[in-house]
């Protein structure tokens, strides 16, 4: 069963990214969500039930206002063609179905209950793979997109993403608003230059893999349980530390390349001020990486604490996790 959902989840995407017609795309956005509502209530938690039923309301609403998009869209142009939605009001339903896909504000609430239900294998495809199709529809047809908006939308992800993540004890719940405001600096640039946005998403999945790997690897749902990880495996919570700054965008890490050249390309189109904006915004995230960072490496729990003590490990870490990492904190050069 879990190798026809996976598969089904490839052929989702595959599908959604390389059609022209609307009617195929959307196909594929419907495959990929019934893939992986099963991966998600795979525990029969109360709570992971929950999830999977947020998650198939809110992309269920989702697909149907894309299929609307592109039927209106039809009905006044004769087009199917994805790249030629020209009709406002298409374009404008079109954004809010996308939005809701991805979890941008104001359609971000679903997000991060789902992410929190989900375990944390699911939770990587979640904030990865499954966020792949609709920023590839927005590529595809950002060129007849409303700049304001996006820019308002994306402004307003990065401050939400960063505001809601600073009192976090969960770390799934903390991956899913960092992944919030991260979608927050690929919408702000999409009217102006696709590429960058495809290049941000690219290093985001890479550098949330890396974390999602780590934290399954150690088994690690909150911040009181990441504390005594330090002691089973020392280099791992060490690199941990560095893929999160690198999420975070310090400069000597791959995560600072693509705010650097958002910024650059923002202050080409004369939007110096959103630039300033969303870089000061990208600060609260900061504030919450680090304290994921700091609770992995650098506080010793104290000795009294009811958690079970972890022993260090000598199995030799997953090759994936640490390609992963390398590439997470050595790729800006």
């Amino acid at each position: 069963a879990k190798l026809i959902f996976t598969t089904s989840l490839f052929l989702g995407t595959t599908i959604t990214i390389s059609s022209n017609h609307w009617i195929t795309a959307w196909a594929g956005l419907e495959i990929n969500t019934l893939a992986i509502l099963p991966l998600i209530s795979k525990s029969h938690h109360p709570r992971s039930i929950e999830a999977a039923t947020k998650y198939f309301l809110t992309q269920a609403t989702a697909s149907t206002l894309v299929l609307f998009a592109s039927m209106t869209n039809a009905w006044h142009t004769g087009q199917w063609d994805i790249t030629q939605l020209t009709h406002p009001t298409s374009c404008r339903i079109l954004t809010s179905a996308i939005a809701m896909k991805l979890g941008l504000v104001p359609f971000r609430f679903w997000f991060p209950e789902v992410l929190q239900g989900s375990p944390l294998a699911t939770g990587l495809l979640l904030s990865t793979i499954m966020k792949f199709p609709p920023v590839v529809l927005l590529v595809m047809t950002s060129p007849s997109l409303n700049p304001t908006l996006l820019t308002f939308m994306a402004i307003s992800s990065a401050a939400l993403g960063g505001w809601m993540g600073l009192n976090q004890t969960q770390t799934r719940k903390i991956m899913a608003f960092s992944s919030i405001s991260h979608l927050g600096w690929m919408t702000i640039i999409i009217s102006y230059d696709p590429k960058l946005t495809l290049l941000n998403f690219y290093l985001y999945t890479m550098m949330t893999a890396a974390v999602f790997l780590i934290l399954n690897t150690n088994n690690t749902l909150s911040l009181s349980t990441l504390m005594t990880t330090w002691a089973k495996n020392p280099t791992l919570s060490a690199m941990l530390l560095l893929t999160l700054l690198s999420l975070a965008g310090l400069p000597p890490l791959t995560g600072f390349l693509p705010k650097w050249l958002i910024i650059q390309e923002l202050t080409k189109q004369d939007m110096a001020i959103a630039a300033t904006v969303i870089s000061l915004l990208s600060l609260l995230g900061l504030f919450f990486y680090l304290r994921l960072a700091y609770c992995a490496t650098i506080t010793l729990p104290p000795h009294t604490t009811n958690h079970m003590k972890q022993w260090h490990t000598n199995k030799p870490v997953n090759t994936s996790i640490a390609i992963l990492t390398t590439m997470s904190t050595m790729l800006l050069p």
